[in-house]
């Protein structure tokens, strides 16, 4: 029923956000739970459904989602035809973490650790610190990798326990400072193609009798954010065939495992709402999934014109409700508790906030992704063992 006129606006209760899974099915459990099988000391398969194996590799598929596999059997359809074994074969999948983008997502991944812990909270979030915003991707302006993410990744603990840890991407990420956070540990072996990568990832796995691969593809996120998923460079882009059986030698080739999906989205420019603006020091995070800094003192009246005005569109909530309600996690580092906006905004409908002036790269991108809805939460654990 239609609600009235003269009726304010009910704003999206939080308890009705999906959490993450942390602990039992999220992308920060997956590993820990690999190396477990591999008995790392230290770790316990937070996976239950998966089987333990001596040899594992993890093919990294950036911004794919669950629900874009089912919604293209024809332009992925090896992919497809692997939904069934996700997750240990019970045909569900893991959730990204909050919020779902590359960073955060990567951190999550390679630490083994959800977001209040390894402290990437987002594409940008306030240094604490310093006052400004930290692009977590990009790494700017310049922060000390090991004081912004002290903990050790998964690798560097498997490759200390004997396993035989490799990374195979891109040459160019191999220096990042993301992936001396968030992926180090082992061997970086760089190549240029794809194609290229999955050889030597497969090459690698057989190495060892233990062995950890992990290999990455970013190339669907690019195009997804550049044309849309909607457009002819995005499904062409699929790499369903870069990882059919025939393309590894035993023991097996990687399972893929994407990051976190990407959405086409109509747009809130931020910095032309002047209700939105009102109050507000800096805008973090990204279309979908934002921080908000406010000015000192006007932290409770930034949350309430934010919920007046989006309250219907986005689950809004103060840093200590997001926290409370486990979007980051079931524990927040105390170094990471103020880079967690005074406001925290995650998108419920197809809008995104953007900012035409202050981002206007990330403005003028066409998919998106970053919040709570499982268009952009789910991710499939696609499995192929030999």
């Amino acid at each position: 029923m239609a609600q009235p006129a003269w009726q304010d606006p009910v704003p999206l209760s939080l308890d009705t956000a999906p959490v993450p899974e942390y602990g039992s099915g999220s992308l920060a459990d997956l590993l820990p739970t690999l190396v477990a099988g591999q008995e790392v000391p230290g770790f316990t398969a937070a996976i239950p459904e998966l089987t333990p194996a001596d040899r594992n590799c993890v093919f990294l598929i950036d911004g794919l989602g669950w629900e874009q596999i089912i919604a293209h059997p024809d332009e992925a359809p090896f992919l497809h035809s692997l939904l069934p074994t996700s997750r240990g074969g019970t045909g569900r999948p893991l959730t990204a973490g909050f919020p779902s983008t590359t960073a955060t997502s990567l951190a999550s991944v390679g630490t083994g650790l959800p977001p209040g812990e390894h402290g990437l909270p987002g594409y940008t979030a306030r240094n604490p610190e310093t006052g400004e915003l930290m692009n977590q991707l990009r790494w700017k302006p310049w922060t000390a990798p090991k004081v912004w993410q002290p903990y050790p990744t998964v690798f560097q603990l498997a490759d200390a326990a004997g396993v035989r840890t490799a990374q195979v991407s891109a040459p160019t990420f191999e220096q990042t400072p993301l992936t001396k956070v968030a992926l180090s540990g082992g061997s970086f072996l760089g190549r240029l193609s794809g194609e290229d990568r999955m050889d030597v990832a497969a090459q690698r796995l057989a190495a060892g009798d233990r062995s950890l691969v992990y290999t990455y593809y970013s190339e669907v996120d690019g195009k997804g954010h550049r044309f849309g998923t909607d457009s002819d460079a995005w499904r062409g882009h699929h790499v369903d065939a870069l990882a059919p059986p025939r393309r590894a030698p035993p023991p097996a080739p990687p399972p893929p495992t994407p990051d976190h999906p990407l959405l086409d989205h109509p747009r809130i420019d931020f910095d032309e709402d002047w209700e939105l603006r009102a109050g507000v020091a800096l805008l973090g995070g990204e279309g979908r999934a934002r921080h908000v800094y406010a000015v000192p003192g006007a932290q409770a009246d930034v949350l309430t014109v934010w919920r007046e005005v989006l309250g219907e569109q986005f689950w809004v909530a103060s840093r200590d409700e997001a926290i409370a309600a486990g979007w980051f996690g079931p524990t927040i580092d105390e170094r990471v508790y103020g880079r967690i906006g005074d406001v925290v905004a995650a998108a419920h409908d197809d809008v995104i906030i953007t900012a035409s002036v202050n981002e206007p790269h990330e403005s003028a991108m066409a998919g998106v992704h970053g919040s709570l809805t499982p268009v952009e939460q789910l991710v499939p654990l696609l499995e192929v063992r030999s």
